[in-house]
């Protein structure tokens, strides 16, 4: 087919590698604009779809808004059969969505009518959902309204946010590549009217770990924030981010640590963080933290 594919994180790129592995046009991608980044937060950075396109020869646009005439008539112009996208991070207008002769088809991170929008994976998690997945959806106006395709399924269990998203963005790409192969054997189904619940955007103030819930809750809060943004306390002025932990016997008061293997009590049970990082470190384990900034017994984080 022609295609057209629109997405911009990491997450994207496997559907992208997938269709042009599968032998498919790919005419354009769009993703969204370089932001500044870097070490100083100077230089201009293009988005992982944007790099790997350029890798793969199909040539990137980056438009601000798609909501202007220009811009749509730029986008129709391809004359694509489909356009495939996977966190594009972009409303399509309805001229957009109407311009391919098959549409828009989404690669969506849950199991719809749950978790629509735009933090599936973290929501599932802080949740505590037993499985997820991926659905193929067809695009319509609404947020993540439209009709699915196919559908993949997975357990959750003890998986972080970045183990979970990794293993979503290559089952979505295998999935896309079997909807495309034989469109007509996968016709959409519409989604349940009940169930329905909304995945919002993670907000910086929720990384903060907050003691105050069950220790099974702040294990899970942790997995939902790894490795993006990572769930974090403070201690003397610095923050801590905590990537892994695990549930441990302590009594206390919440958010006291009670051992020399900085065990923190919770409001109910305790945790004890496995892999940590300082501000401006690399990833450690526990061990490695307190050798050179230690948080004895008794301290209040």
């Amino acid at each position: 087919m022609r295609i057209i594919f629109m997405g911009t994180p990491a997450f994207a790129v496997p559907t992208l590698e997938a269709l042009v592995a599968d032998g498919h046009d790919v005419v354009a991608a769009y993703s969204q604009p370089p932001r500044p980044g870097g070490r100083r937060g100077r230089e201009l950075v293009r988005s992982p779809v944007h790099v790997r396109a350029e890798e793969l020869g199909v040539p990137v646009h980056t438009p601000v808004t798609l909501r202007d005439s220009e811009a749509q008539a730029a986008f129709a112009a391809h004359a694509a059969d489909v356009a495939v996208v996977a966190a594009y991070g972009l409303i399509l207008p309805r001229a957009v969505l109407d311009a391919p002769r098959l549409g828009c088809l989404n690669v969506h991170g849950s199991l719809l009518p749950r978790w629509r929008g735009a933090a599936p994976v973290q929501r599932a998690i802080l949740a505590s959902d037993a499985e997820t997945g991926v659905g193929i959806m067809q695009m319509e106006a609404g947020l993540d309204t439209g009709p699915v395709r196919l559908e993949g399924r997975t357990p959750i269990g003890r998986k972080n946010a970045g183990q979970l998203t990794d293993e979503l963005s290559m089952m979505g790409a295998r999935l896309m590549v079997q909807v495309l192969r034989e469109p007509d054997a996968y016709p959409p189904v519409a989604q349940p009217e009940t169930g329905i619940t909304y995945a919002e955007k993670i907000r910086k103030e929720e990384a903060r770990i907050n003691f105050g819930q069950d220790a099974a809750q702040v294990v899970r809060q942790i997995a939902a924030f790894c490795p993006v943004p990572g769930g974090f306390f403070e201690h003397q002025g610095e923050r801590v981010k905590v990537l892994e932990a695990e549930l441990a016997e302590g009594h206390g008061s919440p958010g006291e640590v009670v051992d020399e293997a900085m065990t923190i009590t919770c409001a109910t049970g305790a945790i004890r963080p496995v892999r940590v990082q300082r501000a401006g470190r690399g990833v450690m384990s526990v061990e490695e933290l307190l050798r050179g900034f230690p948080i004895p017994a008794g301290t209040r984080l």
